[in-house]
């Protein structure tokens, strides 16, 4: 393994990769792949300045620290999203290609195989699956959402550099197995209701236990033989399409809903 050297760190990946079929797959890494190079010529930085390691629905790129971020970080905030609108505007609604992105910096080691090593990077790709900047990107119209570690903000962000606008950052908290990371999100962050897990469909009132009402019989079906509606009246097996007489559905005796 390579002794650790400071680089500086890119991640991105597509939204929703896994709900597209192979062929829409395939395509969306193509544009990735596009997006990146436009993004990196555009930045300054060429073949001999940076590495690059394929996720599957996203890439990883490593950058020499000689590399200008200022310019890597104005790139994503401006001509990112253009080249995407550029490439979102001639594709189908099932080949749209928006992007969770991350920049980072730390140290970073090579090991045998060529894997990359080091707890900067893992704490990289925490952010990169966070589920606030998931939610960012699910609440905005622009097709990227850029989030960057906390010493990526404390060297250049804070800064207010041309095109890099500080107070356009707000401080995010990212948990993970190693414990609260902080990081910084370009724009609005999202509230929790936003980067709260859908909620499940309510059980049937069977599986939740409700008790049938006292002094009536609830009605409880059991599916269809032959057309004909089977159920059950307080131990009594009935068929047919008509009940007669008080029935009870959760309410009191002879109560009509």
């Amino acid at each position: 393994m390579t002794h650790p050297l400071n680089r500086t760190l890119l991640l991105l990946d597509i939204e929703k990769f896994s709900d597209r079929d192979d062929v829409e797959q395939a395509y969306l890494r193509r544009m990735l792949y596009d997006v990146v190079e436009r993004v990196l010529e555009s930045a300054g930085i060429d073949q001999t300045l940076h590495l690059r390691a394929d996720r599957g629905d996203g890439v990883l790129v490593m950058i020499d620290a000689n590399a200008p971020l200022p310019l890597l970080l104005r790139v994503l905030l401006t001509e990112a999203p253009a080249q995407l609108r550029e490439v979102n505007r001639m594709a189908s609604s099932a080949a749209q290609i928006r992007l969770r992105a991350v920049v980072a910096t730390g140290f970073v080691s090579v090991d045998a195989v060529d894997g990359w090593v080091g707890s900067d990077l893992n704490h990289a790709c925490r952010l990169l699956d966070a589920d606030v900047l998931r939610a960012a990107l699910r609440r905005r119209s622009s097709d990227i959402a850029l989030c960057v570690s906390e010493s990526v903000h404390a060297g250049i962000v804070r800064h207010d550099h041309t095109g890099i606008p500080a107070d356009a950052f707000h401080p995010v908290t990212v948990e993970s197995k190693n414990g609260p990371l902080k990081a910084w999100l370009h724009g609005p962050v999202p509230t929790a209701a936003d980067t709260a897990p859908p909620a499940r469909d309510a059980a049937p009132a069977q599986q939740q236990g409700r008790a049938p009402a006292e002094g009536g019989g609830a009605v409880e079906f059991h599916g269809t033989n032959s057309g004909v509606v089977a159920g059950q009246i307080g131990g009594t097996v009935i068929q047919g399409g008509v009940i007669n007489g008080g029935v009870t559905f959760n309410g009191a005796p002879g109560e009509r809903r």
